[in-house]
């Protein structure tokens, strides 16, 4: 226990802000095409306690910290809403909403391989390994949240990124499984069959990074 709460500390940063931003880039791009619904319910904001679910944002991944053997990390944000309806181009423009959240993840690792180099090549003194370890951190979580949201299932990311580009016909038919999309996921989760579809791009997304910033081993 001694060691598992300086890691929750360490980790809770780069967790709240990989879940929260997420969701305040989709209300972001939301308003820019014409839905202000999530800027009316002061949701495009980078303040995360706008955005926190207590169950998804905060337990969840600290259970999984507490208990993880290297597992994958994740959570959820309470939804930002979005009124597809009140985009100027629904369909179009859908693809640019929800592909925004995963964007903002990847970004946010790109952030945090920042941090690690920094941390790497400047002399920071004891503060070197905390950040390190935050920045490590930091960049699983927001690679494991992009590559999790862009699974082309609706409701996630992905799902919508699908339906926008789908001829009408096909992606009302595929849009319909939106009801269907968390237990299909969690059939997914329980049968081992969802690691296997994150793991390759999930490796590739992370060598990617070290390869860019040449991060320590």
């Amino acid at each position: 226990m001694d060691s598992v709460l300086p890691t929750i500390c360490v980790a809770a940063l780069p967790v709240i802000f990989a879940i929260t931003l997420h969701e305040a880039a989709h209300g972001y791009a939301a308003r820019h095409f014409g839905d202000p619904t999530a800027w009316q319910a002061g949701r495009i904001t980078l303040n995360p306690l706008r955005h926190i679910d207590l169950v998804g944002t905060i337990i969840v991944p600290a259970l999984i910290l507490l208990v993880s053997t290297g597992g994958l990390l994740f959570g959820w944000a309470k939804p930002v809403p979005v009124n597809f309806g009140r985009l100027r181009e629904p369909k179009r423009d859908m693809l640019w909403v929800a592909a925004a959240g995963p964007a903002a993840n990847f970004v946010m690792a790109l952030f945090w391989a920042l941090m690690v180099k920094v941390a790497d090549v400047v002399p920071l003194g004891d503060y070197s390994e905390p950040l390190m370890r935050m920045g490590d951190i930091g960049i699983g979580i927001n690679i494991a949240l992009m590559v999790l949201n862009l699974l082309p299932l609706p409701p996630l990311d992905g799902g919508r990124i699908a339906v926008s580009l789908l001829p009408t016909r096909l992606a009302w038919r595929f849009a319909q499984l939106e009801r269907f999309g968390f237990p299909i996921l969690l059939v997914l989760l329980l049968t081992g069959v969802l690691g296997s579809l994150l793991s390759p791009p999930l490796r590739f997304f992370v060598h990617l990074i070290d390869l860019i910033f040449q991060l320590p081993s």
